[in-house]
């Protein structure tokens, strides 16, 4: 039975991933904005077979309030050993590109927070010598695109900050696992256009299921994610500002 905190526990992929954790019977501890929505995300969680279901209203943003919250997702549960941190926006570039200040919003929603939260889990990690921290990165942090470019500037920077987490971490016994999905149909593209290769929440989490099983260090979900990002990388800088993407 693992003690696993969940940041950003409303977002689709974090809830269907926990619907997975709960029909293990483990320990959770949900952290979102919306107490309407927590609220019923963890009575659904209750009711697939969780040990424990404890909640917390906060804004990811507010990094004051990270140590405290480690601190009672510990004490509450009697533990903790995993982190799922799932919370993010998806910027509007247009809006960045108008506005540094909007772009600053979005860098401190999709890295900065992210980067206060776990550095007070690392070292409560490296401390205890065990844990499992697993973050949701993006494929847009993999090469800069026109058309989301602030999003992926920060997943860029989470990642980068992720790999030297593991490689500091890795002796002290704790895995640090980067998720990178493609095209995932949730709320948050509802408007978007689907293709072939979207996919749903429920597939992504199953990703992530087996990545922790595994103790996996960058995945990429779907799998050929890995494959379509290594063509678009190798894209030559003088072809590629060329290209609408």
């Amino acid at each position: 039975m693992r003690h696993i905190l969940i940041v950003g526990a409303t977002s689709a992929i974090a809830e269907a991933t926990a619907r997975r954790f709960a029909q293990e019977g483990d320990r959770l501890y949900l952290v979102a904005r919306n107490p309407e929505r927590l609220a019923a995300v963890a009575s659904d969680l209750e009711t697939r077979g969780a040990t424990q279901v404890e909640t917390m209203v906060l804004d990811a943003n507010d990094t004051t309030k990270h140590s405290e919250l480690i601190t009672q997702a510990e004490t509450t549960m009697g533990g903790l050993d995993t982190i799922l941190v799932a919370h993010g926006t998806l910027s509007d570039q247009k809006a960045c590109e108008s506005s540094f200040d909007e772009t600053l919003k979005e860098l401190q929603t999709n890295c900065l927070s992210l980067i206060s939260l776990l550095t007070h889990v690392a070292n409560r990690f490296e401390e205890q010598k065990h844990g499992t921290i697993v973050v949701i990165s993006s494929v847009a942090g993999d090469r800069g695109r026109q058309s989301n470019y602030v999003y992926g500037t920060a997943k860029a920077a989470v990642s980068t900050f992720l790999q030297g987490l593991r490689n500091r971490l890795y002796r002290s016994g704790v895995t640090v696992i980067t998720i990178k999905p493609g095209f995932v149909d949730t709320p948050m593209t509802a408007s978007f256009r689907k293709g072939k290769l979207w996919v749903s929440p429920e597939k992504i989490s199953e990703g992530i299921s087996r990545a922790i099983q595994r103790k996996s260090d960058v995945v990429y979900l779907p799998w050929f994610w890995k494959f379509i990002m290594v063509v678009i990388r190798l894209i030559p800088e003088n072809f590629f500002k060329k290209m609408k993407l």
